[in-house]
């Protein structure tokens, strides 16, 4: 394979007229230049140069292989500008994967403050269930997922888990219900009531199940929507009553009432998951920042963490 540094020393060579005057331009010493056209016509099994009294000038194959080296010295120089403006976040695509509940209130704002400090980048966002987005950060197919972990949830080699929020999860009552009169409800009053699961079993049900065990009951499904606003419909209905996470209420329907829980108080933790490697991107960390900021819609409706380290 032909070398592309030394196919430049020729290049140079041709371009100004002799070994001496591309040496000087270069900054070589003419004995190394001429080693180097010398290792280049070994390689390709023909000479490149011939000398001309004191001078030289090149063979066919030489005039080939300068050509050659022209153009990949222009696009050497694209590459290295393209590359400066990608470290610069002035270039690039972010591919990013999230959930439904985070996208109104937790992403949006974070991904327009992405667009006006970095304009240049192109932004993907993809809807995805919250238990698949971490394998396709893993996977390489994303650079950052919003996702909902457990506490115990296993540490994956070369993906930062950051935490950015506790989205805490509220009753939701039918209208005229005889607890809606409270304004904190205690989770086991809600003991002997039929439930409305708004969660398919996962990270998300288990705050719900484990805060119901902790409250000395287990619920007692009636009906089941992993959407929330069928949910609030079959609780409207008058189907029973349902927990929803604040994330999830952005929409409320006009038949039902939403009440804090007090203790024990089940709480999802939303985490954005990004690939080690890709932190070095400055559009990537400035959207991991927003994320991070408690500004937004979201400051009103969940508690932000504190006070924590990276992986969990």
């Amino acid at each position: 394979m032909l070398d592309v540094r030394r196919m430049q020393v020729l290049h140079a060579v041709i371009s100004h007229g002799s070994v001496t005057a591309a040496a000087a331009h270069l900054g070589y010493t003419p004995s190394a230049l001429s080693q180097q056209v010398a290792a280049l016509e070994k390689e390709a099994g023909i000479a490149m140069l011939e000398r001309v009294g004191r001078g030289v000038r090149p063979t066919a194959a030489g005039l080939l292989l300068a050509r050659y080296a022209a153009d990949i010295g222009e696009r050497l120089a694209e590459a290295e500008a393209a590359l400066t403006d990608l470290r610069a976040g002035r270039t690039g695509r972010l591919t990013l994967h999230y959930f439904a509940s985070v996208g109104p209130t937790l992403l949006a704002p974070a991904l327009a403050h992405v667009r006006r400090e970095h304009p240049g980048v192109t932004i993907d966002p993809r809807l995805t269930e919250p238990d698949d987005a971490l394998a396709e950060v893993e996977r390489g197919h994303a650079d950052l997922a919003l996702v909902v972990r457990r506490p115990t949830a296993e540490h994956h080699r070369g993906i930062r888990v950051v935490p950015l929020l506790d989205d805490a999860y509220q009753a939701v009552l039918p209208a005229g219900h005889s607890l809606a009169t409270r304004q904190v409800i205690e989770l086991a009053d809600l003991a002997d009531e039929p439930w409305v699961g708004s969660e398919p079993p996962g990270p998300c049900l288990d705050p719900i199940v484990h805060a119901c065990a902790s409250a000395g009951f287990s619920p007692n499904f009636v009906a089941k929507s992993e959407d929330y606003a069928t949910a609030q419909g079959f609780v409207a209905a008058g189907l029973g009553i349902s927990l929803i996470p604040r994330l999830g209420l952005g929409a409320l329907h006009p038949g039902v009432v939403v009440r804090r829980l007090g203790t024990p108080e089940p709480v999802r933790t939303i985490f954005a998951a990004v690939r080690e490697s890709s932190l070095r991107q400055p559009a990537l960390r400035t959207l991991l920042d927003a994320l991070k900021a408690p500004a937004g819609p979201t400051a009103d409706v969940s508690t932000r963490v504190r006070s924590r380290g990276g992986s969990p």
